[in-house]
């Protein structure tokens, strides 16, 4: 699977049994988001279930939560599931202002994740 990496932004794609996982690193903004675009565009393609896993990163503004909802439409309309993973107080409280944590299935960790049944 792709990987993208950046000076300030990573994104690694990891499958697992039952899902895949992207793991972010650093701050998705303007900047950054095309990397994690195409690395995201990539992951979901067959469908299935996508973890985005948030535990490292440190800040995310408006055009990476663009490129998640627009991922999550996408991916729900194919048949799959795209849910949030690790979200941190900084990370966390833009998806709260912005109501976006109301859309998303969200777990503590990957473990806690695949123990639940896939979010729609």
């Amino acid at each position: 699977m792709p990987t993208a990496n950046g000076e300030r932004f990573t994104v690694e794609a990891r499958p697992l049994p039952g899902a895949k996982v992207l793991v972010m690193s650093g701050e998705l903004d303007h900047d950054t988001a095309e990397p994690f675009r195409h690395t995201f565009d990539a992951a979901w393609q067959d469908g299935g279930r996508l973890l985005v896993d948030l535990s490292r990163l440190d800040f995310c503004d408006s055009t990476g939560l663009n490129v998640l909802l627009r991922g999550r439409i996408a991916i729900k309309e194919a048949g799959g599931s795209l849910e949030l993973v690790g979200l941190h107080p900084p990370v966390a409280r833009m998806f709260h202002i912005t109501g976006a944590d109301r859309l998303f299935p969200i777990h503590t960790d990957v473990d806690s994740a695949l123990a639940a049944p896939p979010g729609r």
